[in-house]
């Protein structure tokens, strides 16, 4: 067979891929590990009790609009990593953003403490489980972002799950805030950013061995 008639045989009935195909799998992902945390939170941890009278605080909000910040950024980095050829450009620095705020947040709350009231701060009194509640909360939205990545064709295969991982952590965190009494800037910039690495470091170990094509 010449290589003319095989591109031949293998263009017929080819059919072009819808547009914005990525970008639905992502959303079907995000609403996935959305839902799913929610399950896990509800059967796990529960809603805070008193969750009507603290949405009246700022941090309240602080926290739920840290982590929207931190997955609106994680979708755009992953938008480009999951294309073959694009240059992260500016998405990286979009997503380091939100933490970058939140730690001048706690430094500037940590700088106006008193030395007796800084430890209390950074370790509020769950430090123990935040990270690991996150981390678990997070699975559902991990296997949903390398479910939707393995439709699109990364090349650099470690930092798409690591970029994977940021984007489940953000959507937990997003969750778990229902749940966390804890209203201090320093705890979130220590605990919440460690809660979210968990799912950063096992996305980053993941991508190369199920991202391969």
């Amino acid at each position: 067979m010449k290589t003319d008639d095989l591109i031949r045989m293998l263009a017929t009935d080819t059919t072009p891929v819808p547009s914005h195909r990525i970008e639905g799998r992502f959303a079907a992902a995000s609403l996935v590990g959305l839902l799913g945390a929610g399950v896990l939170m509800l059967a796990f941890f529960g809603l805070r009790p008193d969750l009507q009278s603290s949405m009246v605080l700022p941090m309240f909000w602080g926290k739920l609009v840290f982590a929207a910040a931190l997955a609106t950024a994680g979708v755009a980095l992953l938008l480009r990593m999951g294309r073959p050829g694009m240059s992260l450009g500016l998405s990286v620095w979009w997503l380091a953003l939100p933490v970058v705020v939140l730690w001048a947040m706690a430094l500037l709350a940590v700088g106006n403490a008193s030395p007796a009231e800084r430890l209390p701060m950074v370790l509020g009194t769950t430090w123990r489980s935040c990270p690991f509640n996150i981390g678990l909360l997070s699975v559902p939205a991990l296997a949903g972002m390398l479910w939707a990545l393995k439709g699109a064709a990364p090349t650099h295969l470690a930092w798409t799950g690591a970029g994977a991982g940021v984007l489940a952590g953000a959507l937990a965190a997003l969750v778990y805030a229902l749940h966390c009494p804890e209203m201090q800037a320093p705890f979130l910039a220590v605990w919440y950013v460690a809660g979210i690495a968990l799912p950063t470091l096992v996305g980053a170990v993941l991508g190369p061995r199920v991202l391969r094509w």
